[in-house]
């Protein structure tokens, strides 16, 4: 079963377990209560503490371990591929004045972000939404905040044509760069064999498509599902509980907890943002104020948070995020565990495998910037 499936399947028993506004599922710890003897002074309840493989079980159905990669039928994995995309993720000739890659808004020792608002690029210009981490992005149901690219490989094209981006006037541009830097001949020959002319703006999609799909972070919250079950604290398990039962799994479902559907931004009560959506991309006037729900996977370490980047404190966006999604006022000490469980969702970042490359030399007929 795909990760797309699997989700589809959680999300009747989400609804069932934790719809908004429904009511409650008491939490999986015991609490053991001594008999009194007749005239004597009760006994203080103790804590059992959670039942760690009864809360493990219960999220392992909603949620899920994270794969190592994100396989897809139509671009399969390979080394060479590998190889060239991690390359072609940290070369900024490809864009007008050569000063940004995917690596200028997608850090990849930074969790896959630039901790920003909102991105700055050609000449400076800032974005209009947060750019979002581009680990586990691979497993999404789709691209972009607004969905607008079916996948990593279609998403690696539009950046580099964006005008507020990397800016480059057309694909034949970033051909004849590729396509002057002589190193990149032998580099697209081995990542596509068999092919006359393997340097294509496809191709190019592709084999940063195929990096993309081993940016997987595993870490504690996959080890505890897997049986481990001291891998998370009784805080994070009380907050993993506080996060099932409240209803944030009825969109932030599956191993990379959310990036599975689409939901109204203010769906119970109405939340204060100009953005249309999807809206601006399907025409549909049911799709205003409608995005893809994020992953939470690292989401301790991905601020600021929202499609505008607007907010600066993960426990204010859990707050508001149970106010405008759940129509709850969560308390606290609701709040304090949640924000408890999501710190055990940031994984492992594989150094090795996101290690700057050596880029290829510009060849004499490589374009030189273009900074206007």
């Amino acid at each position: 079963m795909t990760l797309i499936h699997r989700a589809s399947a959680s999300l009747t028993f989400c609804l069932a377990l934790a719809g908004c506004g429904a009511e409650e599922a008491p939490p999986a710890t015991a609490v053991a209560q001594a008999p009194a003897d007749d005239g004597a002074p009760a006994t203080p309840p103790v804590s059992a503490g959670p039942d760690r493989a009864a809360v493990a079980s219960q999220a392992g159905t909603v949620l899920g371990i994270l794969p190592k990669e994100a396989t897809s039928e139509s671009n399969p994995i390979t080394e060479a591929k590998v190889t060239l995309g991690r390359i072609l993720y940290y070369d900024t000739r490809f864009s007008k004045n050569q000063d940004i890659s995917c690596n200028s808004c997608h850090m990849l020792d930074n969790f896959g972000v630039d901790s920003k608002p909102t991105s700055p690029g050609h000449k400076g210009q800032l974005g209009e939404r947060n750019s979002p981490s581009v680990y586990n992005a691979a497993f999404h149901v789709a691209q972009f905040w607004d969905g607008r690219a079916a996948d990593v490989e279609e998403q690696a094209k539009g950046p580099v044509l964006n005008p507020g981006e990397m800016a480059m006037p057309d694909e034949a541009s970033v051909i004849e760069v590729l396509k002057s830097i002589p190193g990149y001949a032998p580099l697209f020959a081995a990542a596509f064999p068999g092919e006359s002319d393997p340097i294509t703006y496809d191709n190019m999609a592709r084999a940063i498509g195929a990096f993309e799909r081993r940016l997987t972070t595993p870490g504690r919250f996959d080890l505890f599902l897997t049986g481990k079950t001291d891998a998370l604290t009784d805080e994070e398990i009380a907050g993993l509980e506080t996060f099932m039962n409240a209803g944030c799994i009825t969109c932030h479902m599956g191993p990379t907890v959310g990036g599975t559907l689409y939901r109204k931004l203010g769906l119970i009560v109405p939340y204060p943002t100009d953005d249309p959506g999807r809206e601006k991309i399907t025409g549909n006037e049911a799709d205003l104020h409608v995005f893809k729900v994020p992953s939470l996977r690292n989401v301790a370490k991905t601020g600021p948070w929202f499609h505008d980047g607007s907010i600066t404190e993960l426990s204010e966006a859990v707050r508001l995020m149970g106010k405008h999604q759940l129509g709850r006022d969560l308390t606290d000490e609701q709040v304090a565990q949640i924000v408890a469980f999501l710190g055990s969702l940031t994984g492992s970042v594989d150094a090795a495998y996101i290690a700057k490359p050596e880029i290829p030399a510009s060849g004499p007929d490589t374009p030189a910037p273009d900074p206007t």
